[in-house]
């Protein structure tokens, strides 16, 4: 009978241990309103700092730097190839090789090249001696006008005295003709008189086309002299068109006979060798590359909205990831490619269509590599690079 009261009994305790135990509830404006304050305060400093922070960045950073890892180094390298026919009797060189300018880089055999000079100074010589017989020539080619002259002169006497036979022929006939009716000239003395005529008249025909031809040989040989005179009037031996030719010749065939040994034009490392001995080479033939390290350069691809306030002169800092952060180059920008790269494409983008999506395109900047550090610290065409312009540098 004591066991129902017994648990309500402790039913009891057990309430009242639970309400000793609950938190405490805070009605609405009953907090601390200093430690509200405080919280506040806190977070506007934490907003002022982050922005100071960042205005502080941009002003410091963000605003003189711009920067971009997409630049590479690059050169102009020289490209060899054959500048005469041939085949290839040495090769001096290989791929990596370092040569200074002037080096021999590859031989052709010269035998053609040789006889060809042989030939073209033979030429010379036969050139020189023809030009010598011209000038000899146009004395004996005077004194020939000369002597047509002459002959035109005695062959028009000898017209003038034909002519005057003809006359006085002319006067006996018509004399004889007018006595053979009084029977004062026999018939004989009539013949022998016309035959004297008629001999006068031949010969002054005779004569006649005598004058003609002697006129016809001075003009032939008047035409003779000046053929001849153009060869060389105006000019000295050496000078001569004729001698000029065969001289160039010479001296082409001197010059391909040169070309037969293959020099470095600059200084540089061998690249992308293709010449092998015995080969077989016509002009134009590519043969090897050198690059001239010491002149590399870095193309940085550079977004268009960077370049507002790029300009030639600008200092540059460049990491090279061949060499890390450790090593820092040197350089000025130098200036701008003439495009974009999508704009010398060999398939170019084409953006007058109605699906058009704009794309920030990249322009080229060359900058220039101070020699010291490339000296120092030597790059290779294509090597990654990370380039940063400081817009506040003296431009």
């Amino acid at each position: 009978m004591n066991a129902p009261s017994e648990m309500s009994t402790s039913t009891e305790l057990n309430r009242n241990d639970s309400k000793h135990n609950e938190t405490p509830k805070l009605e609405p404006g009953s907090g601390n309103p200093g430690r509200r304050k405080t919280l506040f305060a806190a977070l506007a400093l934490a907003v002022a700092v982050a922005g100071g922070g960042a205005w502080a960045y941009w002003e410091l950073v963000g605003s003189r730097y711009v920067e971009t890892d997409n630049a590479y180094a690059a050169v102009e390298s020289a490209q060899v190839t054959a500048a005469v026919a041939g085949t290839i009797a040495e090769v001096r060189v290989k791929d990596t090789q370092p040569v200074k300018k002037g080096d021999i880089l590859v031989v052709i055999d010269p035998t053609d090249a040789k006889l060809a000079l042989a030939q073209a100074e033979a030429e010379l010589g036969r050139a020189i001696r023809r030009v010598k017989s011209y000038q000899a020539n146009d004395a004996g080619l005077g004194a020939q006008v000369t002597a047509r002259a002459e002959e035109e002169k005695r062959f028009s006497a000898q017209l003038v005295s034909a002519l005057a036979d003809l006359e006085r022929a002319t006067i006996d006939l018509q004399r004889r003709k007018a006595l053979v009716s009084s029977g004062s000239v026999s018939g004989d003395e009539l013949t022998k008189t016309q035959n004297a005529y008629a001999s006068a008249e031949a010969n002054l025909r005779a004569m006649q086309a005598a004058v003609a031809q002697a006129r016809a040989s001075r003009n032939a040989a008047i035409g003779t002299k000046q053929a001849n005179a153009a060869l060389i009037d105006g000019v000295v031996l050496d000078e001569n068109p004729e001698v000029a030719l065969a001289r160039a010749k010479r001296d082409q065939a001197a010059v391909d006979l040169e070309r037969t040994v293959i020099r470095s034009p600059v200084d540089g490392v061998v690249a992308r060798r293709q010449a092998q001995l015995g080969q077989r080479v016509q002009p134009s033939t590519p043969l090897l590359a050198v690059v001239p390290v010491q002149e590399m350069y870095v193309n940085a691809n550079f977004k268009e909205v960077q370049l507002k306030a790029v300009r030639p002169g600008q200092k540059v800092e460049l990491i090279c990831d061949l060499h890390g952060d450790k090593i820092v180059y040197s350089g000025v920008v130098d200036g701008f490619s003439g495009g974009t790269g999508a704009a010398f494409a060999l398939i170019p983008a084409q953006n007058a269509t109605g699906n058009w999506i704009k794309v920030v395109q990249r322009l080229p900047v060359r900058i220039r590599l101070d020699p010291d550090d490339l000296e120092a610290h030597p790059l290779r065409v294509g090597l990654s690079m990370t380039a940063k312009i400081d817009l506040h540098s003296k431009s």
